[in-house]
């Protein structure tokens, strides 16, 4: 199987452009792609393991990738997926997150001999002349024609500003200049980045002519990876400060039945044949594969000695058996309790289980809160200091376990 038919099996790619010519190009190993990274944060999450592991695949097979750091057209802002105007990050906070991520990075991809770039928009786009971008890459764009992007069409009736309307000819240039200084011939990004893609393409056949060997491929990035993430705690983080190794682990055991292969064959290196074979599995066998998924993606990010560290501690959980040492863990301080306790309102909220008092109060009374593996049936429950001193185990649901301790 070829790489392009592996990316294909395995549900990566949804739209390209000049198939064949990308098939030949990266096949033979011969693509300098780049994906775009937004640094809106100091760390990547499970949102982008899909580009991750798609340049991963592609540096196997030959090709070089560019991790381009949007340190540029961070100061801009995306309006793709939005219905309103993204917050400005300061120079100094984009600088930071772009270190951030070349430590993650660097465990998925060979930065090593020049077999891979990261680079950074800011480097080229801060320096721009005004007056010059308009000449030479304004000219080049139809205004009706971006206003029919999907991306601008679902911000028109809520205000769009100038700002981010610019932002299509800010991602256009930034294929076109690393064409001409460092020979990248393939773009890639998800679905919602179609029309600022196909953007950068026209850009470089209209400035350098048709023959000029730009392409584009996208990933399933809106319907599914995008969708990947987020809980009701918010963002599942890389960095394990963030997102404990534990937590990471849950939150691919827990991944819907009907996920579970298409995250297989999307984000591990298991062999096509061996998931393949896992089609027929059901009732309990699925959950065994949602194992297979949680330690694959966590050993991947945190190490095989911290997959078996979660794995271990769900296991002995859910069968009533683990001891706590990996539970995602909340430490209180004195100064939180009143009178030598704390209320398990309180508790729920401290712990980040609950986003307020309110719903910590409608789980007690939907019986969804046990403490110690006690049903907890009233909310003016008071957790003495003597128990949070051993440490207490609160389980939320059926899934969610967290110690809380003193």
């Amino acid at each position: 199987m070829t790489i392009y038919d592996e990316l294909a099996a395995r549900g990566l790619i949804a739209q390209v452009t000049d198939e064949e010519e990308i098939k030949e190009l990266v096949n033979a190993g011969k693509a300098t792609f780049y994906i775009g990274f937004d640094p809106t944060a100091d760390s990547l999450h499970v949102g982008h393991f899909m580009a991750l592991m798609l340049m991963r695949r592609l540096q196997k097979a030959g090709n070089r990738p560019i991790a381009l750091i949007g340190g540029g057209t961070g100061m801009v802002g995306d309006p793709s997926g939005r219905t309103d105007m993204r917050s400005m990050m300061t120079p100094e906070t984009i600088a930071h997150n772009c270190e951030c991520f070349k430590k993650q990075m660097s465990k998925f991809i060979d930065f090593s001999e020049g077999k891979a770039l990261m680079v950074n928009n800011a480097d080229w786009l801060m320096n721009l002349n005004y007056i010059e971008l308009l000449r030479e890459v304004g000219s080049c764009f139809s205004v009706n024609n971006m206003l029919r992007a999907e991306c601008y069409k679902q911000r028109m009736e809520k205000g769009l500003s100038f700002l981010e309307f610019n932002y299509m000819i800010m991602q256009s240039y930034d294929f076109y200049h690393m064409f001409q200084t460092l020979g990248c011939n393939m773009q890639c990004g998800g679905d919602d980045q179609w029309s600022n893609m196909l953007g950068g393409t026209e850009l470089i056949r209209r400035k350098l002519g048709k023959d000029a060997y730009a392409m584009t491929i996208t990933l399933l990035l809106t319907s599914e990876g995008k969708k990947m993430g987020k809980t009701q705690k918010g963002a599942v983080w890389l960095d394990p400060e963030k997102t404990s190794p534990y937590e990471f682990y849950q939150y691919w055991r827990n991944v819907d039945d009907a996920d579970v292969l298409k995250c297989l064959r999307m984000l591990t290196d298991l062999p096509l044949e061996q998931i393949d074979a896992m089609d027929q599995w059901q009732g309990s066998q699925l959950n065994r594969a949602k194992e297979v998924l949680a330690f694959e993606l966590t050993k991947l990010v945190h190490s095989e000695a911290e997959a078996e560290k979660a794995q271990q501690t769900a296991r002995g959980l859910f069968s009533g058996a683990g001891d706590t040492v990996n539970m995602p863990c909340t430490t209180l301080t004195p100064g939180q309790l009143t009178g030598g306790s704390i209320g398990i309102l309180d508790l729920l909220l401290a712990a980040g289980l609950v986003p307020s008092k309110r719903e910590a109060r409608q789980l007690i009374q939907q019986g969804g809160i046990l403490l110690d593996g006690e049903k907890v049936s009233d909310a003016t429950l008071a957790v003495p200091a003597e128990a949070l001193q051993r440490g207490v185990v609160v389980k939320k649901g059926k899934k969610t376990y967290h110690k809380v301790q003193l």
